[in-house]
């Protein structure tokens, strides 16, 4: 190809879906000359799947971008339709935000500030080759022939990689929507000896509302508490402005479906690619619970300006015709009109256990890879690894040590130490359970933890640290307050507690000790509380969360503390072929993992408790062998000058 030079970046970003925009503008933010290319204008922060932000452990992922200085959720926030806190029910630790986005206004909104972001260029072309120098990205060449160079490249393909689409026997070459794939730069990963593997995802239909009975649909309204995602959002200006509805199948739809399971493309073999196990196709839930009798499935706005309707947790591969029957089968969707039928898509993607923590590529230096193209599913997921990736490729080449979170610091560091150790045999999806942590790792105090490292990288003004400081302070110091401050018994407060199902008080009692109680809520004792200050209900949520939870939360701390001990033995200078005691399949796949440390070795499938302790009894050994070497050191004499007796040691 002939190509001539167009313009030079620092960081080339390719894709701009949600991990492309999150990493271009963490880059230029941090002041690199970013440029972000996506094949059309039309699908930056598309949402090809379902346009909703955040969810079971999601909502956490969105409240921690947020806390780093990234846009996902002020953006979530910004094109609202309807707002949900998931899991109320149980307790804090797994309470999880989720909102139905607007899909147009949600696409406006990211490229509207991806267009206005100072030292970012948004460019529609089509990325075929990533061009390398000495193992190290050099440029971005486009199908045009412009040469792009640049000294870092962050790849966010999405699923567009070599994508292709299934609908029954029908398939084609495509990516999400009917944009067309990213062929050439699928070839071009290959050949830079990228280790690359087939994933597959799919979405379902979309509907026309008036051809929806909604008298025969449950109504999901939401919440009439409304809690933003973003700390720079004020509570008090989010309206639900939209209702979903909640429809169920039957036994006549999974008879429509087993009758057709054959035509099917995913139970056909004809699709090569690995499905997400937690995100199920319609046909993967008839045959997997043949016991259920029917399955829930949520009717959801695709926006305000559009009568596109959602048919949430009815993905499929099967027929059209075949979709339209089962369809036609529910109650309410008798004569429900298609508008988009659904369809499974297959794509590359990279074996996540060839990045470093960094998110860079162990094979081509200042390679950076985010979201579906490092083997996960969903937005929230994309757009945290996005974010990271822009941080660290700035950082690279700032000549600075990259940003790694710990597993009990964020969910965001779970995620990426479960991908760069555990690797990812089908489409990695968060959920609460893949943290050890969960109690520490809340979505009430994703500010606490991870505002500071966002200040640390830049990402944080003046103002929002101001804030959060504030915030900090309010929150210690009612703690504190609510320790040494007691309450007496009295009429009310004691019919209260009665009323609550505990026993009443006969003496008076700290305030922290009485809020530790099950039944007792923060703002119930309000009235009881004559010292209380004015406290922003986030900031009291989180008062109430940490003290109800304290001895819970204090041991998990303890656990971490011990983990971050282990994560500080470094494992960088080991030869694990040369260390007896080790399993040869621990050897394997430490030797091809290499983790940076005793803790992320821990996290390794195939490593054991006993190669651990083998490779602790390594470490002591080496640390023994180390000390004694500098004290033989110390106690020898220093040689004499060349040509001079050595001098006698003082006495």
């Amino acid at each position: 190809m002939i190509t001539f030079i167009a313009k030079e970046y620092d960081i080339a970003v390719i894709g701009a879906g949600h991990a492309g925009c999150e990493a271009a503008l963490a880059a230029a933010r941090l002041g690199k000359r970013t440029a972000l290319f996506t094949i059309s204008l039309d699908s930056v922060a598309n949402m090809p799947c379902n346009p909703s932000i955040g969810g079971t452990a999601k909502g956490h992922i969105v409240r921690e971008i947020d806390a780093l200085g990234g846009e996902m959720g002020r953006a979530a926030d910004a094109t609202m339709l309807q707002s949900r806190m998931l899991n109320r029910g149980k307790g804090p630790a797994v309470h999880s935000l989720r909102v139905q986005s607007d899909r147009v206004r949600y696409h406006e909104w990211m490229k509207r500030t991806v267009e206005r972001c100072p030292g970012l260029d948004l460019i529609q072309a089509e990325v075929v080759e990533i061009r390398v120098r000495e193992g190290r990205v050099c440029s971005a060449v486009t199908a045009l022939g412009a040469e792009y160079p640049c000294k870092a490249a962050i790849l966010a393909t999405g699923t567009y990689l070599k994508g292709k689409v299934f609908i029954g026997e029908f398939s084609q070459e495509s990516g999400p929507d009917g944009c067309h794939p990213a062929n050439p730069l699928g070839d071009c990963l290959k050949a830079l000896g990228l280790p690359m593997r087939r994933f597959k995802t799919g979405t379902p239909a979309r509907v026309n509302r008036r051809s929806i009975d909604f008298s025969r649909l449950e109504v999901q309204p939401g919440d009439e508490r409304i809690i933003p995602f973003s700390a720079d959002t004020d509570e008090g200006s989010l309206r639900n402005k939209m209702v979903c509805h909640i429809a169920y199948t039957n036994e006549r739809t999974h008879e429509i479906i087993r009758a057709n399971l054959h035509r099917s493309p995913l139970f056909a073999g004809v699709i090569e690619g690995t499905g997400p196990r937690y995100c199920p196709s319609i046909e993967d839930k008839v045959v997997r619970f043949a016991d259920k009798r029917r399955h829930q499935l949520f009717i959801e706005p695709m926006g305000e300006s559009t009568d596109e309707m959602y048919l949430q947790g009815m993905s499929s591969s099967l027929p059209f015709e075949v979709q339209l029957l089962f369809y036609h089968s529910i109650e309410g969707l008798e004569k429900v009109e298609v508008m988009r039928p659904a369809y499974a898509i297959e794509y590359d993607c990279i074996d996540p256990l060839a990045l470093f923590p960094s998110l860079e590529t162990k094979q081509v230096g200042g390679l950076f890879g985010a979201g579906q193209f490092n083997g996960t599913s969903g937005y929230e997921e994309a757009a945290a690894q996005g974010l990271v990736a822009g941080i660290n490729a700035s950082r690279l080449l700032d000549g600075l040590a990259p940003l790694i979170l710990a597993r009990d610091e964020s969910y965001i560091g779970t995620l990426i130490d479960d991908l760069t150790t555990r690797g990812a045999s089908e489409p990695y999806r968060m959920m609460t359970s893949r943290s050890e942590y969960r109690l520490l790792l809340r979505q009430d105090n994703a500010e606490s933890r991870l505002t500071p490292h966002g200040r640390e990288m830049g990402l944080i003004g003046d103002g929002r640290w101001k804030r959060f400081l504030e915030r900090e302070e309010q929150k210690h110091r009612e703690i504190e307050r609510l320790k040494t401050s007691s309450v007496s018994p009295s009429a009310g407060l004691n019919a209260l507690l009665e009323e609550r199902g505990t026993a009443p008080l006969a003496t008076g009692i700290r305030l922290a000790e009485l809020l530790r109680r099950p039944q007792v809520d923060y703002q119930a004792l309000a009235p009881f509380d004559s010292g209380r200050p004015a406290l922003p209900r986030a900031v009291a949520d989180a008062v109430e969360t940490e003290i109800k939870y304290a001895g819970y939360i204090e041991k998990q701390k303890a656990q971490a503390a011990e983990m971050r001990r282990l994560r500080g033995m470094s494992l960088e200078k080991l030869d694990f072929s040369a260390i007896a005691g080790l399993r040869i399949e621990a050897r394997e796949k430490l030797a091809k993992i290499r983790p940076q440390s005793l803790g992320a070795a821990a996290n390794i499938s195939g490593v054991s408790p006993a190669d651990l302790s083998v490779l602790m009894l390594e470490l002591s050994r080496r640390r023994r062998a180390g000390a004694e070497s500098s004290a033989r050191q110390e106690k020898s004499p220093l040689p004499a000058p060349s040509g001079k007796k050595q001098a006698e040691p003082e006495r």
